[in-house]
Order: C-alpha cells, then structure tokens, then sequence
C-alpha cells in the first residue's frame, strides 16, 4: 500500500515499515508507529524555532517526536532523526487536549512542531493543530515540506506560519538527503505563499556549494521577494566533513548576495554576526536588533516602537507582537534540548555504550524524569561535569568505566590546577564564541576552564545574560583589554577573521597588538569528555613557562581508550562521534 503523507511515496507491504520508519500497513491502513506520543513539549520564544518576522519575542509551546523522512548528512538534530530509536523510550504519550490546556495554563500564543519534521507525525500534528485553531491558538512548524499536495493541503486550514528548510535548489542535492527531487518543495512553498500561510525559509549554506543556496534564493523570490531567507552557515554534524563548514565571513559574503535577490535575508548560526538586524531599506537605520541565541536560534534585544523606523517605513512582521521577551530555562527550547541529549550520548558513548537500544534505556529514562531542566547547572564546573559522568556512569552500569574516565581527567585536572598555583602572574584572557563581540556568559564552563588553568577571564565582568552568550560593544572590549583571548571550539571562526574584524571595527586590545588569538580545536571546550583536552590546550596557552602537554599524544591517547579509535583523529564538532581517519 502506498503512503500519501509525503512525496517519497513508499510503498509498504502488510506489516512493515516505510522508508522513514514511522508509518506501517496495518492491515490495509497506513498507521502512525507512534500516535500522539511526544519527546518535547515545553515552552519556546519564536526566535528559537527559528522565526523571525512572525510574532515576534512570543512564548509558543514546542512539540516534537523523533524520525524524518530525509537523512541529510551533517543533521543538527542527528539523534532524533537517524538514531530514533536510541530516544524511543523518552516519547510520552498526550492526547491534543492535553498539550492545548498545557498552550493555555503557560500563556502560550500558540503550538510549534520543530526539531524533526511533522511529516512524519502528520496524522497526530494535523490533529493537534486542528484542536489548537479551535482554541484560537496559531499553529506552525518547521519542515522540509515534501508533502504530497493532499497531505499539505489537509494542513492548510490550520497553519499560520511555517518555517521551510532548504537543502539547495538541484535534485543532486535532494538526493544527497535520501528524496528524489526539489521540485514538490519550492511548489509546497508556492501553495502555502498563496494561501495566506506566513511562510520563511531557513536555507543550509555549505562551503563550495554557493550555486545551491543563491539558486535556492532565486527560486524564492519567482514566488514573493518578500519571503525571509534565514542563512544557515552549515556546522558539520554526524559524519559530515568539517571542511564543509563555511567561515562566518564567507556566510556574510553569500548572505549579501543574496540581498540582491531577496528582500529579508538573515544569517543564523554565527555568533557576533550584524546580519541577524531588520535594516530599514530607505534609510538604513535599524528597525529590530538580533543576536545570536542558541544553536539554530536568535532573539530580539531591542526595536524600535512599533517596528516603525523614524523615516516611516514599517517591518514586515505578521501575527501579535509581545510586550515581552520570553526567555527558556537553561538548554530547553529549541536545538538546546537536542544539544543537552547529545551531550549526555557523549558521555555514555565515551562509557562504552554505542547501542541503540542501550541508548534507548538511558536516554529515555533521563529525558522522561525531566534531566535535561538540571543539566544546564551541571555542566558549568568541572566537579559537576565529574558528577555527571559518575551518575550516568550508574544509569548506564558502566560504573567501572565511569571511574576509568572520571580517574583520567581528574589526574590531568589535578596537575593542572597544582601548577597553576605556582603562577607568578594571572594573565587576562577573553573569551569569544564565533565574532569578537559575541562574549561567552560569565558562568560558562569555558570562562571557568580559564581561571582554573591560571588566567583571569573578564568575560565574569559582563553582567548581561544570553544563550550562550552576548553581544557586547567594541568599546568594552576594548576596556577589558584582554592579554589574551580564545575563541570557542564550538561555532568558531578562524583566529584570521577574528583580527580583520578587529582592524575593521578599529578594535586594539593587548591581545591583538601580540596576536594571542587562539582557536580551540572544535569539540574540545564544549560538549563532551574531550573538554579535557581543550582545558590542556588553554593551560598550554595560558602559561607556556609551566604547562607543555603534548597534545597530540594527549589526544590518541584519549581517543583510543575511549573511542577505540586508533586511526588518524580528524577535527569535527559532533558531540558524540568524533570523527577518525583510517589510513
């Protein structure tokens, strides 16, 4: 029997499963493997799903299953969608009254379906979006969009805003996610345009692959030049390779490309980056400031009333606009959540547990007694972040491979931190993620790194809050006067860019003038166990006179006693699966 839910068309023989492995034929019916059975469901800001011109600083409550119907390399949502069943165990079952009544207590606008795409829950969102309108509730998503048109148009009366992501424009490029052509995709984007549906489109921007995106653009713009593009600078997730990361500067360039084609265009996934701010296209003055929030995600710092520039020119922004910013608890909402479950897979991973159905045992405990809420907290000290692997360690009865783990990074804690006493001096270090101005919060695990390897991080002067950090002016940059500065293993840009940035923005800090910029290797500060080696790399820059750990012995020997990789290690940012070579 042929499923109609998206364009794949599966055809599935009594008692099996399709091709995303959601739906099965039950006896001549196509059924939904997991009815109204969620793995999040808890408030967002608009921002983060990301949407931008819809709503804007508004509280939606964000639902999501697992699986997709694609298999895109490189998925920031990786563990939901290729490893579905690792996280099975964590769906909980709410019927679409309860989730509306939860919409209703929590003063929530309305229902977003984001981090895996609806397609493949389609019978239980539609249903659920059908009872949210009733309530007066708006109802959006985020989605590849390779409905059949029956499927989409089944949705329609129940849509206010969807969130499109691209993978390019050519079928070459669709095929690369498992489907057959891009054409049902732009078509579906045409058929939610026309039908009054607030429609943006979120773009993934690879390094090399500028045809795909501006052609992308250009196929948006024959159906409405005034429909937002969000920029994805592309991080390489799973097993995608870290050169198709393109730099936040390259980004910029595409992205003012693109404003030639488009009317809206913003650039997501670059911490610092001015290209998230709403410019008034008469004037040039900025009308809504954004800054970086999150992987995926942004929020709005400031507007002016009304979204009315002074010259009279107004944003183009649809539905109710709130009084007031929402702000999420520590990594829920959004792609934090999914970072908060890979960082935990990371762990077990590092334990020695790589099966999905072991993973499924874990990871579906925790999530279920709301774990991620604490995790936040959990991993900003170096004692907690030892807690964590111990208590997971339990969960997972690795205990003894916990306590190997636990041994081998406190023995290099352990010396670092006697050294560091010694210090006759404690240099000033920044610490930046991405652009000079987007400064890591003052509690981060990354600032507290600094200051246990015997540096003074003035990132604990900046009072302001973000996730995970802030933007904050050259001018107190300047004041800081940082002898040093780091910048994050986790959605960076060259120490190169870093400097240009600094000569363009007349930005001269100690730091500078010496050129002691540092970039952390990625996955080393941030995410996972390998932080251990990201907190000898700083100690080695920090205090050259004490500390010489040899860091690529460092790193084979961690990979190999708990990875059981033995092969030449390649940089990647994936929390959980560092990538190897095998030549």
């Amino acid at each position: 029997m042929k499923c109609t839910v998206c364009e794949t068309g599966c055809e599935i023989s009594d008692g099996h499963y399709g091709r995303c492995r959601m739906y099965s034929n039950e006896n001549g019916n196509i059924i939904e493997r997991f009815p109204e059975s969620y793995l999040t469901i808890l408030p967002i800001t608009i921002e983060t799903m990301p949407m931008i011109h819809f709503a804007p600083k508004s509280k939606f409550l964000q639902v999501s299953t697992v699986g997709c119907n694609f298999t895109c390399p490189g998925c920031i949502s990786e563990t939901l969608t290729s490893h579905a069943d690792s996280v099975i165990g964590a769906l909980q079952k709410a019927s679409p009254e309860k989730i509306v009544q939860m919409a209703i207590k929590q003063e929530c606008k309305g229902i977003v379906f984001c981090l895996n795409d609806p397609i493949v829950s389609f019978y239980s969102f539609k249903t659920l979006a059908k009872t949210a309108k009733d309530k007066g509730l708006y109802v959006g998503c985020s989605t590849n969009c390779y409905f059949t048109e029956d499927s989409l148009n089944q949705l329609l009366p129940y849509l206010d805003f969807v969130n499109v992501g691209l993978k390019g424009s050519s079928d070459e490029r669709y095929k690369e996610c498992g489907v057959k052509s891009a054409d049902p995709v732009f078509r579906n984007i045409k058929i939610l345009y026309d039908s009054g549906v607030h429609v943006e489109v979120s773009a993934m921007y690879i390094n090399g692959a500028d045809t795909e995106i501006i052609s992308a653009a250009e196929r948006v713009a024959e159906i409405s030049k005034d429909i937002p593009m969000q920029v994805m600078r592309f991080v390489p997730f799973g097993e995608a390779a870290p050169e198709l990361e393109p730099t936040i500067a390259m980004s910029e360039n595409i992205t003012d490309q693109i404003r030639k084609i488009l009317n809206y265009v913003y650039l997501f996934n670059s911490p610092g980056t001015e290209y998230l701010n709403t410019v008034c296209p008469s004037c040039g003055e900025n009308v809504i400031c954004r800054e970086f929030y999150g992987p995926m995600g942004c929020r709005t710092v400031s507007e002016v009333p009304d979204f009315k520039c002074s010259c009279g020119w107004e944003a183009p922004v649809s539905g109710e606009i709130s009084t007031e910013q929402y702000t999420e608890y520590g990594m829920l909402g959004g792609y934090r959540t999914t970072r908060a479950i890979e960082m935990a897979h990371a762990i077990l991973v590092t334990l020695g547990v790589d099966d999905d159905t072991e993973l499924g045992d874990v990871l579906g405990s925790i999530i279920k007694e709301d774990f991620i809420r604490g995790m936040h907290d959990r991993i900003q000290k170096i004692d907690l972040w030892l807690d964590l692997i111990a208590d997971l360690s339990r969960r997972s009865g690795k205990e003894e491979k916990g306590e190997e783990l636990i041994s081998y990074i406190k023995e290099r804690v352990d010396i670092i931190a006697s050294k560091a006493k010694d210090a006759k001096c404690r240099p000033s270090v920044y610490y930046a993620m991405g652009y000079p101005l987007f400064a890591l919060n003052a509690e981060r695990f990354e600032t507290n790194l600094v200051e246990a390897a015997g540096g003074m991080c003035v990132n604990k002067k900046i009072q302001r809050k973000g996730k995970p950090g802030v933007n904050i002016t050259a001018d107190e940059l300047c004041k800081m006067n940082p002898e040093k500065i780091f910048i994050s293993g986790f959605l960076s840009s060259p120490a190169s860019d870093f400097m240009n940035y600094c000569d363009n923005h007349e930005i001269s800090v100690d730091a500078t003038d010496s050129e002691e910029i540092y970039n952390v290797p990625a996955g080393w500060d941030f995410g996972s166990p390998r932080w251990i080696l990201g907190f000898m790399y700083i100690a080695n820059k920090i205090h050259p006179e004490i500390f010489s750990f040899d860091l690529e012995d460092e790193q084979k020997k961690f990979y190999r006693k708990f990875y059981g990789i033995k092969g030449d290690v390649v940089q990647n940012r994936d929390f959980s699966r560092p990538a190897f070579s095998s030549k």
